[in-house]
């Protein structure tokens, strides 16, 4: 399935900002966060076509998934 993954600030060092991706059927969001080396404790964000998702959540063909990194601040 074609899934378009959206990255946001420190996760586009290395990466990419936006980028259409194929993934076997039943891949989570914790799966293509492994498979670019996103390491889960520092996701803060989540959203699966702009609806906060958790990292359990199953994608399906055409979604667009965007993944925020923790913020930091005082």
């Amino acid at each position: 399935m074609r899934i378009t993954v959206k990255l946001f600030a420190s996760f586009r060092n290395g990466r990419f900002s936006v980028e259409e991706r194929e993934y076997p059927v039943g891949t989570t969001i914790g799966q293509v966060a492994d498979s670019i080396a996103l390491p889960h404790s520092e996701i803060g964000v989540m959203m699966v076509n702009s609806r906060h998702a958790k990292i359990d959540r199953e994608l399906h063909e055409g979604d667009i998934l965007a993944i925020f990194p923790l913020l930091g601040g005082g």
